[in-house]
């Protein structure tokens, strides 16, 4: 179960796990909220879903209580041995409804704890509450990183259940040329190039800004995001437009060949997956040191293999 089906690293791991368990072992199927490309994804895989109209990442009252009854209706009609929680909202209702339905085993996996975003005091603690009670009604937590393992062992009566398990991908997968990115600027010049949602905590503003304090530096960002009207307007008025592009969303493995330098200078990470796949591909690294980022940069590839990931959360359920 996942609140929003965008693609982002955690739908990312939702789509991972799903098409890779064991079709012998489990039997898998998808919550989600709205019709994005992971509902898509998922179809194409054949993996059953279910979708809500209610649940989304804003906070409303209403709808929260309503997709709680929703989710509480559908577990009871399911039956499900295992409900695998991920991303806060989904998290916070799911437990709750699951708990009530008396599912076995109820597992959330935090990809990076919300509390630790740049927010006032009153919010942290709000969604450090939040977070706490989403672990406390989950049977075990998965935490993306050691960073965030330490978060969850700090709350009371969590310690036990929270456990580490990487985020995986196919340590081998093919790499297309990058051309798409390499005509868009030209010959010869050296492009820094990041990939990701185009949100606040991605930080591309950084960047943009980089490249009007550095008359050498050529900037690529790949992805799709509510920022993406905000950056548009700062390259129109830095005068950047030959300078930094903007390519929406394309697949990281079709674009990664076309940067000389992999960036990531976000505020804030669970354990990012286009950070491993920059390494997979042996790209020169710059990232903001935040969650699971050192340990990414200071490991082995092959410790965060698809493979390992599904097989280690196999185990759990």
């Amino acid at each position: 179960m996942i609140t929003k089906s965008n693609w982002g690293g955690a739908q990312r791991y939702v789509f991972d796990l799903a098409t890779h368990l064991s079709k012998g072992e489990f039997e898998v199927a998808v919550a989600l909220g709205g019709n994005g490309l992971l509902a898509q994804k998922l179809r194409e895989a054949g993996t059953l879903i279910y979708q809500s109209a209610r649940l989304e990442r804003d906070i409303s009252f209403t709808k929260d209580i309503q997709s709680f009854f929703e989710l509480y209706r559908l577990f009871k009609k399911v039956k499900p041995d295992v409900v695998h929680l991920n991303s806060s909202k989904a998290g916070g209702v799911g437990a709750l409804a699951a708990r009530f339905a008396g599912v076995p085993k109820i597992i959330f996996t935090a990809h990076g704890w919300p509390f630790r975003e740049d927010r006032t005091a009153f919010v942290k603690t709000i969604l450090w509450l939040a977070s706490w009670l989403t672990a406390l009604l989950s049977t075990k937590v998965i935490c993306v990183s050691h960073y965030d393992l330490a978060q969850a062992q700090s709350m009371p009566f969590v310690s036990k259940k929270a456990v580490c398990i990487y985020n995986g991908i196919d340590v081998h997968m093919p790499l297309g040329d990058g051309g798409v990115i390499r005509k868009a600027f030209p010959p010869n010049v050296k492009i820094t190039g990041t990939i990701g949602e185009l949100t606040h905590n991605k930080n591309h503003i950084a960047l943009i800004e980089a490249a009007l304090d550095k008359s050498d530096l050529s900037i690529a960002i790949v992805g799709e995001g509510e920022d993406r009207p905000m950056l548009e307007s700062k390259i129109k008025e830095y005068k950047l437009s030959e300078k930094v592009k903007l390519f929406g969303f394309l697949p990281a493995n079709e674009v990664l060949k076309g940067f000389d330098t992999f960036a990531l200078p976000s505020l804030k990470e669970g354990l990012p997956y286009v950070l491993l796949e920059a390494k997979a591909a042996g790209l020169p690294i710059e990232a903001n040191p935040v969650g699971g980022i050192p340990e990414i940069l200071s490991g082995k590839i092959e410790d965060f293999s698809l493979d390992k990931m599904v097989s280690e959360t196999a185990k759990l359920y």
